[in-house]
């Protein structure tokens, strides 16, 4: 008999990495899953004719990014269930962005493709989406755009994981660039806006240059979101740094005030939320600027 060879300790690290890999935290991925299915739906529904649809009459952009919104829910429960069941691991957060370039990346990026090719000749002129091979120059941007922002997002998402190796709440109280659900978050809230003014407002009537203007600020606010989730701005985490915790009693009647304004105009309200929070990290950064430094006294 022949004596089998001995085993490498590279070989038994292997093997125990695969073992660990045999079981998952199921509830938590169940969720993140539940967040790429939304962003998969989304897509779904943005490559379809816009107009009404059978889900309540919406707009098909409107509920593509609904959609995108469901995904956020998603994605902050799965990290909180992972918490709370201290199940956390590498494969739940290599999951997580893999789910979030869909939802927060590709999603975002083709209802704005889709969106500016529809309304950017006007309806009847509507030829198909927009892309390289596009006749005008002005659609080669577009293309170029929607295809910088999904960049943006992946590097965004990379060097968070790379930065970012645990999953203690203290070390998610400020983000380096703007996070990727927050950009995400002022695309689809400005699409939902544009459908509810062009189909609920305007009936359909928009008034003269409203479609052309329309197609232009889109696009800069996708470029604008693009560059923040790159930079290393500041953000704070909204949920662990204003949710959590005891804060005063005028707090909670302050933050009552959006919410009772979002009751009457939620669409509106929608895109203030998160395009002020996409403006927020730039702003801090100014008054920190411009804010007098005080002058130290030297001792005597």
């Amino acid at each position: 008999m022949t004596a089998s060879p001995p085993i490498l300790p590279d070989q038994v690290r292997t093997h125990r990495h695969r073992k660990r890999l045999l079981t998952v935290a199921v509830f938590p991925t169940l969720l993140t899953l539940g967040n790429l299915i939304c962003g998969f739906a989304a897509i779904h529904y943005a490559s379809k004719p816009i107009g009404p649809s059978n889900i309540f009459g919406w707009s098909t952009l409107t509920i593509a990014g609904s959609l995108v919104f469901f995904g956020m829910l998603f994605d902050a429960f799965d990290g909180f269930a992972a918490r709370i069941t201290n199940s956390a691991s590498e494969f739940g957060a290599q999951l997580d962005s893999m789910a979030d370039m869909v939802t927060f990346g590709v999603a975002p990026a083709f209802m704005v493709l889709r969106l500016v090719s529809y309304y950017y000749g006007g309806p009847d002129h509507y030829t198909g989406i927009l892309g390289p091979d596009a006749e005008g120059v002005y659609g080669k941007i577009i293309w170029g755009v929607t295809a910088f922002y999904i960049c943006c997002t992946a590097l965004r998402l990379a060097r968070f994981n790379a930065e970012v190796d645990s999953t203690d709440e203290a070390d998610h109280r400020v983000f380096r660039g703007l996070p990727s659900p927050g950009s995400a978050g002022a695309i689809a809230s400005l699409t939902l806006l544009h459908q509810h003014l062009t189909v609920i407002r305007f009936h359909e009537v928009p008034p003269d240059g409203f479609e052309r203007t329309s197609a232009l600020l889109l696009p800069l606010a996708t470029v604008l979101a693009s560059f923040a989730m790159i930079s290393r701005v500041p953000y704070g985490h909204f949920v662990n740094r204003y949710l959590r915790g005891r804060h005063s009693f005028a707090f909670v009647a302050w933050l009552m005030l959006p919410i009772a304004f979002a009751i009457w105009w939620f669409q509106v309200a929608l895109a203030i939320a998160f395009c002020g929070y996409a403006l927020s990290g730039p702003l801090t950064v100014l008054l920190r600027i411009r804010s007098p430094r005080p002058i130290s006294s030297e001792a005597a």
